[in-house]
């Protein structure tokens, strides 16, 4: 696609705060979600400070040449909740939290030499476009329900549930996208470059108004946003590495095993999401990343980053879609802008009240932006598929089975561990193209032409 700045690309000083500021909104929401859903006392702030880390790590290791943030990863909510199963301390609970993501990255660090040794043809062979392009695709509507369900949902929550109308929350949501779509379309210069900012700024505004009509009225429909978050604002991000340090008094041999069998099939399966990623963002860049910086890179920028984000925040990093999709709709793929979102979130992490601002994003508002964010992924995707012969009945079958498994939500659970819908929808792919490809498809041919 068209980029307005490359990878190489150095945009101004005032534009690259303003791209990171950018890169920070689309990544915050997911990013500070998951110590909130694990809870045991984790700290958003240091989840943030931690992916900040963790991305600094990759664009290291990946030469400062893949332009993507890496922020906490969903796929391992299981494997961290194992580390505070069975009545476990919070020491010992922070200390299998950093112990499993040491798991988590030694699996990538190994797959990278692997794949540092035998290339990443054979990678190539078995995900085809029919393969990453369905699979790209799937990544995106997987998460089309969490944004439609954002979507009606306000930042005031009573056991679980919003106290704002649904409507009300509605309305504010749609605002954040038709301002985003515009600015996307019609801005002129910064404004198209900057949609997702305008766009959550109008969305707040409207937000703001609303909620400020509800506490005038005293009437709890209209209270889209919790300003409460700043009765409690922390300066200071609860490290993990400070409250783990003491649980090696309680660490035990099964312990570790226990941690070692909930984190290791689990970066696996993001390996496979990892790959999808990478080819979905390397589709955007006009540069395959697979072979420049090299798979290898990504994988120990990932692993390591994982790791080194672990021991401030618990929480292992995995290179986010919402990231990506920002680069294919802003066009800037300046890998300066993804350094300075690392830095911008270490920073802000020690900042109470701007980490609490952002905070009070209401879900509806970020709802309303994740449904473009999340789209591009989808569309992305599909876009691969153009140069695939989809009336050839091998191919048709591929995509089919990926597309229905991944839109169908097909998980597989063993124990702690979950194969998600992505994870799935690729290996049933790969086995689908495996089975259809090579000599057999080939015998197939030559026994309808001697029939003909």
């Amino acid at each position: 696609m068209n980029l307005v700045y490359g990878i190489k690309d150095r945009p101004s000083f005032g534009k690259t705060i303003l791209f990171a500021l950018q890169q920070l909104l689309a990544i915050m929401a997911a990013t500070i979600a998951v110590p909130a859903i694990v809870g045991n006392g984790m700290s958003q702030t240091a989840a943030l400070f931690g992916a900040g880390v963790g991305t600094l790590v990759y664009l290291i290791l990946t030469k400062f040449r893949s332009p993507v943030f890496l922020g906490s990863s969903f796929a391992f909510l299981g494997s961290m909740a194992a580390a505070f199963a069975g009545g476990v301390s919070m020491q010992l609970g922070y200390l299998g939290l950093i112990l499993g993501a040491l798991f988590a990255g030694l699996v990538y660090v190994v797959i990278a030499i692997v794949v540092k040794l035998c290339g990443v043809k054979w990678i190539n062979k078995i995900m085809p476009a029919v393969v990453i392009g369905p699979t790209v695709a799937i990544i995106g509507l997987s998460l089309a329900g969490n944004a439609i369900g954002d979507l009606f949902s306000g930042g005031i929550k009573v056991d679980g549930a919003s106290v704002c109308s649904p409507y009300v929350a509605l309305i504010c949501g749609l605002v954040t996208l038709a301002v985003t779509m515009l600015c996307s379309v019609y801005g002129k210069k910064m404004l198209k470059m900057i949609p997702f900012i305008i766009g959550i700024l109008a969305g707040y505004v409207l937000a703001a108004i609303f909620t400020a009509i509800g506490n005038a009225t005293g009437n709890d429909a209209f209270r889209v946003i919790n300003f409460s978050l700043f009765n409690d604002i922390t300066w200071v991000p609860g490290f993990t590495f400070l409250t783990a340090s003491k649980g090696f008094a309680e660490l035990s041999g099964s312990y570790v095993a226990t941690i070692a069998v909930a984190y290791i099939p689990v970066a696996f399966v993001v390996f496979a999401e990892h790959i999808a990623d990478h080819k979905n963002l390397s589709s955007i860049v006009g540069t395959d990343l697979l072979e420049e910086p090299g798979l290898h890179r990504t994988l120990l920028g990932d692993g390591i980053g994982s790791f080194a984000g672990a021991l401030f925040g618990g929480c292992p990093n995995t290179t986010y879609g919402e990231s990506i999709g920002c680069v294919a709709i802003s066009g800037n793929a300046s890998v300066i802008t993804i350094l300075t979102t690392a830095i911008l979130a270490i920073v802000i992490s020690f900042f109470g009240p701007f980490a609490t601002f952002l905070a009070t994003i209401p879900s509806c508002v970020m709802g309303g932006v994740c449904i473009a964010l999340y789209g591009f992924i989808a569309v992305s995707g599909l876009k691969m598929l153009q140069k695939v012969d989809l009336n050839d009945n091998r191919n048709l079958f591929v995509a089919s089975v990926i597309l229905i498994a991944g839109v169908g939500g097909m998980t597989l659970s063993f124990g702690s561990v979950t194969i998600t819908e992505v994870a799935c929808a690729l290996i049933l792919g790969i086995l689908a193209n495996v089975m259809l490809g090579g000599k057999g498809r080939k015998a197939a041919e030559e026994t309808e032409k001697k029939e003909d």
